[in-house]
């Protein structure tokens, strides 16, 4: 994952004067590109963020309290450089030693108590800080697991990953790094401020010249870098978007010899990154050298002033030590806080990429009056079912039929037909725009969702493992079953052999999605765990596509047994796998156009025959 490196601030310290299936749109490699992103709700987000704060009150005003001290400390200092400075010009140019020596023991223990407090500061931060960045990462972990698959239809994975990674450590950044020194700066600006009336109200108006030139050269910058700090991110999502893709679709890069095109078009989305990125970096690194020679030009209005007063015997020169310092301490929040609103730029652009996530539609709540699923005998009905994924575009068109229980129904028909569609309609991955699908004579909209889809038992054409061991990938079709159970799944999938001959059986670890197996194995286990969930209803979508025809003869024995007596769909390309389906419907351009047994739709001479044909006129005996 490509991370955003951001320099860290240095806390103000003391200083003396010295310084999936079913996707629409088809598959391919997508990255990312979206439109140009609208400037984001600065005060918004901010307010949002702040509101996470809320559980950490009592440490916030521990905090709070650690930073009045220590501005009282760092507004004490100036002053006590100054009656040092004085101790050493009194008398015709005597020193008063013990007055010199009580104002160094005062500054002595000014600065170590600083420090500590300084370091309970950070400490007590950084606490808040992760704190904070863990139920902001959870929250939107949740969020995810409540997303429809629509959602996940129109986005990268590397592109949320970005969100979850990068954006997520710009704000804890944000938080850690700019919360006590906006609380802090606020204080000492105010305490400078009211030291420097004290001491001279001449010096005073002199110095805050240059304070609405600060804010001038902030705003003016500010306005320009919270747009490119925004679209740094989302360049920075789309980057990690095209790596993610590219690493999970490497066998195939290769296979098309496609590593220079990758290269180029990485480059690309790189090159956009550098462009933003550095338009972004460019104009916030205005901020602090203009900054400084604004402040150096106050320093020495500051000096030009005090030196004409100490000549007219107005201000000691002890009282201008003591005024350049408060004038520093003043000036330096302002410095601090201009290059904290930069932080800020990018925390909040990563706080607002967060809350899009979070602001998404999630699947529509449970009907008040929905039930439990329980003990389903899977009699399901399509009645007139019209679907899309896009409303102008559909792509199943009043669809009916029937499927009495434990009745085996096979979809067939060409790639994009919709097969996939009615299973992710029946499962409520998506919901119908008209008609209804009834389960056990009732919508399965009246049914909780999560019942609804514990029914059901899935193999896919692209199944998933999970980092971990055979044994727990098989488990999670039912973490509660023995190990006697999964072996018995495992055998009665045919996965049992391949796993006993690996050198840990089922305690051997699979890397990221199986990749240490083959596309076959991978299957056989997929088969095992829905073995093991024992579904009352199946789906299997191309479940043996990626099986040698071997392999393919033994598996179909074992899910004929596993078949009986739960209804079951079966997507299939392959037709001589589901000649034994008790009914077959054939689906093109989203319209079911034949069904009836294999024997009734051979007879019938139609679409299902002109498909068989196709696939088995050269093999010997296949038409009797």
């Amino acid at each position: 994952m490509v991370q955003q490196s951001q320099q860290p601030n240095a806390n103000p310290q003391l200083t003396p004067v010295l310084p999936g299936p079913g996707r629409p749109g088809g598959g391919g490699f997508r990255h990312g590109r979206g439109p140009v992103v609208k400037p984001k709700n600065f005060k918004g987000t901010l307010k949002r963020l702040w509101s996470y704060f809320g559980k950490e009150r009592k440490v916030l005003l521990s905090i709070f309290l650690f930073i009045v001290v220590d501005s009282v400390l760092t507004l004490l200092a100036p002053y006590l450089i100054g009656k040092a400075v004085d101790a050493m010009s009194l008398h015709g140019g005597k020193v008063d030693f013990p007055l010199l020596e009580t104002m160094i023991v005062g500054l002595l223990v000014a600065y170590i108590f600083d420090a500590v407090l300084t370091f309970l500061q950070g400490w007590f931060m950084a606490g808040v800080s992760q704190r904070i960045v863990r139920s902001l990462r959870s929250t939107l972990f949740q969020k995810l697991q409540k997303l429809p698959v629509a959602f996940f239809d129109s986005r990268t994975h590397g592109e949320l990953m970005s969100r979850f990674s990068n954006d997520i450590d710009n704000v804890s950044n944000t938080i850690s790094q700019s919360t006590t020194q906006l609380m802090s700066g606020a204080i000492v600006i105010l305490g400078s401020l009211a030291m420097m009336l004290v001491l001279s109200p001449v010096l005073t108006i002199a110095s805050l010249i240059t304070v609405p030139l600060v804010f001038l050269l902030t705003r003016t910058i500010a306005k320009k870098t919270s747009v490119l700090f925004k679209n740094q991110q989302v360049e920075l999502g789309k980057l990690n978007g095209h790596i993610e893709e590219t690493i999970s679709g490497l066998q195939v890069v290769k296979a098309f010899n496609h590593e220079q095109k990758a290269i180029e078009e990485f480059e690309a989305v790189n090159n956009q990154l550098l462009d933003v990125g550095l338009k972004a970096q460019i104009w916030s690194g205005f901020l602090m050298p203009i900054m400084n020679a604004i402040n150096n030009l106050g320093f020495t209005v500051v000096a030009v002033v005090g030196g004409i007063l100490a000549v007219q015997n107005s201000i000691t020169v002890g009282v201008i030590a003591s005024f350049l310092t408060y004038s520093r301490q003043f000036v330096r929040p302002l410095n601090d806080l201009a290059n904290i609103f930069n932080v800020l730029q990018s925390g909040v652009a990563g706080a607002e990429r967060v809350f899009e996530v979070l602001d998404e539609e999630e699947e529509p709540a449970d009907a008040e009056n929905a039930v439990p699923l329980v003990h389903p005998k899977g009699h399901v009905q399509f009645e007139n079912v019209m679907f899309g994924y896009r409303a102008d575009v559909p792509i199943l068109k009043n669809i009916h039929f029937e499927a009495p229980a434990g009745s085996s129904t096979a979809l067939v028909g060409p790639t994009g037909a919709g097969k996939t569609t009615v299973v992710n309609l029946l499962t409520r991955f998506y919901d119908v725009t008209s008609g209804r699908i009834l389960l056990d004579g009732r919508d399965i909209r009246d049914y909780t969702r999560d019942s609804l889809r514990r029914s059901f038992g899935f193999v896919l054409q692209d199944t998933y493992l999970f980092s971990g061991t055979i044994k727990e990938n098989i488990l999670y079709g039912n973490p509660d079953a023995t190990d006697q159970e999964v072996v018995a799944a495992a055998e009665l999938a045919n996965a049992a052999e391949f796993i006993q001959r690996l050198p840990n059986g089922y305690e051997t670890v699979l890397s990221e999605n199986g990749g240490n197996l083959s596309q076959g194995q991978r299957q056989l286990l997929a088969i095992a765990r829905v073995i093991l969930a024992k579904p009352a209803l199946l789906i299997l979508d191309e479940a043996t596509s990626s099986i040698d025809t071997r392999t393919e003869l033994h598996i179909q024995d074992a899910l004929l047994e596993v078949m009986k007596g739960r209804t079951s769909f079966i997507i299939a390309h392959r037709l001589n796998t589901i000649r034994d389906a008790d009914t077959i419907m054939v689906i093109d351009h989203g319209e079911l156009v034949e069904k009836g047994s294999h024997q009734a739709l051979m007879a019938a001479r139609g679409r299902y025959y002109q498909m068989y044909y196709n696939q088995f006129k050269n093999v010997e005996g296949a038409f009797d």
